[in-house]
């Protein structure tokens, strides 16, 4: 298995610190790219690191946090091998694995707590992409 890369800002640092936990303990490896505490920063300064390095093969998949979700799905998004999916509830990462084999699952930090993100993170890791008529369409998202 390849790493996890991690990503989030100060709203979602709590959350990433649990995430880790999580992933210690289902013994998947990760690798953090920021931020590191709760101090106010920039989530693309995060975001743009954890899309290059899931771009280049080196973590599959992503997990990126803010308080929203938004600013930091949108950053992740401009990469043109992102396919990153805001995810508040599990059947939305089972849809965006299963129809859109989002590689990167993007969380709200202040809109949902750690039991949400279990079931949220349990949805996303156990789903397969379905291939087949969403190949199609995956195929058509990046800008040529």
């Amino acid at each position: 298995m390849k790493k996890i890369g991690l990503a989030s800002d100060h709203a979602g640092f709590e959350l990433k610190e649990y995430v880790k936990t999580w992933l210690k303990a289902k013994n998947y490896p990760f690798e953090d790219f920021g931020t590191y505490s709760t101090d106010s920063c920039d989530y693309p300064d995060f975001a743009h690191p954890l899309a290059l390095a899931v771009e280049a093969g080196e973590c599959y998949p992503g997990i990126a946090i803010c308080g929203s979700g938004e600013g930091i799905s949108m950053t992740l998004n401009k990469h043109q091998g992102i396919r990153a999916a805001l995810c508040w509830m599990p059947e939305i990462a089972h849809l965006a694995r299963q129809h859109n084999d989002a590689n990167v699952l993007v969380m709200p930090g202040r809109f949902i707590d750690n039991e949400m993100a279990d079931k949220i993170m349990n949805e996303f890791f156990s789903t397969d992409f379905e291939g087949g008529r969403h190949q199609k369409r995956i195929e058509k998202i990046p800008v040529k």
